[in-house]
């Protein structure tokens, strides 16, 4: 009888175990994917190549890409108030699924000077999902950003970092490349603006690519600080696009 009441107890242990199991080893594969920096894209550009006019060339500058996660709620009004009055154009990665409810938020992202990436429709771990899901995740966040902006976007952040060969594969079929980051504040497990401020200073560094969630409580009051350290740093904002220019992002390939 002792036997038999433990044999329950054992297969939930054994099931645990196998489940914990699987996502390390999909997170070792995941970071043992190719990644590129944008140093090395734009040491790879063409010799001679330049930016385009106007927009700062990061070979020159010393700069670095603030990017943003979620949906296009409140507070990102607030937050788009702060990068205006210190001049930085970020990258918004913008999950799908209630970006018509605050159209005019993310018409002004992008007229504002801001980069919108796609970050799925809803927040799905792409890794643990089917193809036509991977597909359709990214695809119907890119229409409904291009349906507000008129343009689709190029580059996407795969929800917890997390890609694969399929990912890839599917990010190439639909004209997309991967971006990851350098440095997360990890402000989705915690509001203390000051432990959110000190990760992303600790971390920052010339060509890093900065991981921030606005909706979550802590990251727009932490925002003033950060923006007036890395400025006083010496730092030039940009969004992603600019950071790699004059390379351009592939599609399908990761880039941190």
């Amino acid at each position: 009888m002792k036997i038999l009441k433990r044999r329950p107890r054992l297969l939930i242990l054994l099931t645990v175990v196998a489940a914990v199991t699987v996502t390390v080893v999909m997170v070792i594969q995941a970071n043992k994917m190719e990644t590129l920096s944008p140093r090395e894209e734009r040491d790879r550009a063409a010799s001679g190549a330049g930016v385009p006019s106007g927009q700062v060339d990061c070979r020159k500058v010393k700069c670095i890409a603030l990017t943003f996660d979620g949906n296009p709620g409140e507070p990102t009004d607030r937050l788009m108030d702060l990068l205006k009055e210190y001049k930085a154009p970020s990258t918004f990665f913008l999950e799908g699924r209630r970006i018509h409810k605050f159209p005019d938020v993310v018409r002004r992202i992008a007229e504002e000077g801001h980069e919108i990436g796609d970050h799925t429709w809803t927040h799905a771990v792409l890794t643990d999902v089917s193809d036509a899901q991977i597909r359709d995740e990214l695809r119907r966040t890119a229409r409904a950003i291009a349906s507000i902006t008129g343009s689709e976007p190029t580059l996407m952040r795969p929800p917890q970092g997390r890609t694969d060969d399929r990912v890839s594969k599917v990010s190439k079929e639909l004209r997309m490349a991967q971006v990851l980051w350098t440095v997360t504040a990890k402000d989705y497990e915690t509001d203390d603006t000051a432990l959110i401020t000190e990760r992303v200073l600790t971390g920052a560094d010339r060509d890093g690519i900065i991981l921030l969630h606005p909706l979550r409580k802590g990251t727009v009051p932490a925002m003033p600080s950060i923006l007036k350290a890395l400025s006083k740093q010496g730092y030039t904002f940009v969004t992603v696009s600019q950071l790699l220019a004059p390379a351009e992002a592939e599609p399908g390939k990761i880039y941190k």
